[in-house]
């Protein structure tokens, strides 16, 4: 069983910046699709940024320009660089991973941004 665990949310004023790290309990090379999702209040859960093919990166379009994905192999961890958050980005951000067939996701850990 994979285990992903997120780490980094909290509360940040409109503007600021969180990073968001997922760590992950086997090599990230095993999956070919890694990244992060994120659920708002009374929303469906929608992509935010994702690692497929291990390399190749899809952003939504509401982040692109300001949130950041990058992976760690060595510690296999994959994390979220988020810049000029507005409080449109108040969610639960989830980190989420699929090794064909399987597919995991994380706890969630809480993002909430101030106006």
């Amino acid at each position: 069983q994979v285990q992903l665990v997120e780490t980094g949310g909290g509360l940040v004023q409109a503007g600021g910046s969180l990073r968001l790290s997922c760590a992950a309990s086997r090599t990230i090379f095993d999956f070919n699709v890694m990244g992060w999702y994120r659920q708002a209040p009374g929303k469906q859960r929608e992509l935010v940024a994702v690692y497929t093919s291990g390399i190749r990166v899809n952003y939504a379009d509401s982040v692109k320009g300001r949130f950041t994905i990058s992976r760690d192999n060595a510690k296999n961890t994959v994390s979220l660089q988020m810049n000029s958050l507005k409080p449109e980005d108040t969610a639960v951000y989830y980190c989420y991973a699929v090794a064909t067939p399987d597919a995991y996701w994380g706890q969630g850990t809480q993002v909430t941004v101030s106006s």
